[in-house]
């Protein structure tokens, strides 16, 4: 027993040393994301998320799917008008089950492991390093575009200039969390400045009497009566523009007081986007025919071209701006995915390591980096738009779904935030026509997103549900990841 003693006060002795060691050096002996996410940088996070490129891409392939100016303005506010309806629903999600990772997280929590694994299968493997990859191109399309007047910039420019863009906003991310938010902030104001001069323009010409395409007589008329599957797509393009308003819900552990600031970070930011969205349309019909604005590469620089003389280059300055904040916000919450999805065991444990000065999720920023650039290696902007649209909605109604499934499943749980029924149920019925008629439009563009997403189904068996796996495989993610 006297030896039995002996070694367990040299193990304790040996144990007080290691954390005397550690406090010694300042290393935490517990390392986690700090709360320093407040109302004014939550706001930012979501308005910055939605507003990227997606203004200034998707106008074209919603005026080109709807047919018409009027019923284009109408799928831009019923776009912002279901946004709505999905954050409130998020907002009851977020502060019941207070965890970073959004849909992800409430996914696994209610449907268990293979369907939270699918959607983040779905999210790592293709949706957000896509929409990374698209945001970036617009960046330097954007950029080159005054440096190239005349013809489209070439594709290695675009390739390397949207590279150093994501490398250094990794670097930035991987530094400093509270950097990282400070670029938000102030690249979202900056962003909101550009709309705002766009829709000043747009006023000025509306109330010099430039309005012609937007009386009804002329905004309701159709070249070619859409038919619904059309009007469904022009739908998923204006999704893309509004994706990214549940993006708060993937840094919860990281916002200060969440319960009170999540729902109000979401009642803040999502009319204000909707407005704007809806002005800067109308500001681009009150100077561009329909015809102008789908012949057109660059609409805000075509646009700016037209209106601004001289201060046309602060057009194609001023979405480069945006954009920058777009990649910078996107960086950000992808990468707590892949953080909760590693924490959970359903990605290697290696991402769900934080550096213990700096408290970012280095790992984790990395890999979201990296098949960001491989993504921009081999696909083209608007093809890519109608995979992440797509994937997009998908798991946007699988999650409200859960939403009612916890409701029956666990009634007397404490929801801070209880919404109706009928906002979840009128969300999804929406969802289930968008997407079916969509399917029956584009059934390669939404096949080929479906099939991404299950082939996600072996890698969860073989790589999460499978335990007893041999020895050697085991040996070998340790030395990768010790």
């Amino acid at each position: 027993m006297d030896g039995v003693e002996r070694k367990r006060t040299e193990a304790q002795r040996s144990m007080i040393k290691d954390s005397d060691l550690k406090r010694d050096s300042g290393i935490p002996e517990r390392v986690t994301l700090k709360k320093e996410i407040g109302l004014l940088s939550a706001c930012t996070i979501i308005i910055g998320n939605i507003i990227g490129s997606g203004i200034f891409i998707s106008p074209k392939g919603v005026l080109e799917h709807s047919g018409s100016v009027g019923l284009a303005l109408v799928v831009w506010v019923l776009g912002g008008g279901v946004a709505a309806l999905g954050s409130l629903c998020y907002a009851e999600l977020g502060v019941t089950i207070p965890k970073s990772g959004g849909d992800y997280s409430y996914v696994t929590e209610i449907f268990g492991g293979l369907v939270g694994f699918l959607l983040l299968w779905s999210a790592v493997l293709i949706m957000y390093p896509t929409t990374l990859a698209v945001i970036a191109l617009t960046f330097s399309n954007y950029v080159l575009q005054p440096v190239f007047p005349y013809c489209v910039p070439p594709y290695i420019a675009t390739r390397m200039l949207s590279t150093i863009c994501i490398l250094f906003l990794t670097w930035v991310n991987c530094y400093s969390v509270r950097l990282a938010t400070r670029i938000q902030d102030a690249f979202t104001v900056g962003k909101l400045l550009a709309l705002g001069l766009i829709i000043t323009v747009g006023l000025v010409q509306i109330f010099g009497g430039n309005y012609e395409s937007l009386t009804p007589q002329v905004a309701f008329m159709f070249n070619k009566a859409p038919s619904i599957g059309q009007i469904a797509l022009a739908f998923l393009h204006a999704s893309f523009a509004f994706s990214g308003w549940n993006f708060l819900n993937y840094v919860t552990e990281e916002v200060v007081d969440a319960r009170r600031n999540l729902p109000r970070a979401i009642y803040i930011s999502i009319p204000l986007v909707t407005c704007v969205y809806t002005l800067t349309n109308i500001a681009y019909f009150s100077s561009m025919s329909p015809e102008e604005l789908l012949s057109s590469n660059a609409v805000a620089v075509t646009f700016g071209e037209k209106l601004l003389g001289v201060f046309s280059t602060l057009m194609p300055i001023s979405v480069a701006l945006s954009t920058f904040g777009g990649i910078n916000g996107y960086l950000f919450t992808s990468s707590r995915l892949c953080f909760s999805g590693a924490r959970e065991g359903h990605l290697p444990s290696l991402l769900a390591m934080i550096h213990f000065k700096h408290c970012t999720p280095i790992p984790a920023l990395l890999v979201c980096c990296t098949a960001t650039i491989v993504i921009l290696c081999i696909g083209e902007t608007h093809n890519l738009i109608n995979y992440v649209s797509f994937i997009n909605y998908l798991s946007y109604g699988v999650t409200i779904a859960s939403l009612l499934y916890y409701r029956w499943k666990k009634p007397n749980l404490y929801r801070p935030i209880k919404v109706s029924l009928l906002v979840p149920v009128c969300y999804l019925l929406f969802w289930a026509l968008l997407l079916g008629f969509s399917l029956h439009s584009d059934p390669l563009v939404c096949g080929v997103g479906l099939v991404i997403m299950l082939t996600g189904v072996p890698v969860y068996f073989l790589g999460v549900y499978w335990k007893d796996k041999p020895k050697c495989i085991y040996d070998f993610t340790g030395k990768e990841t010790g």
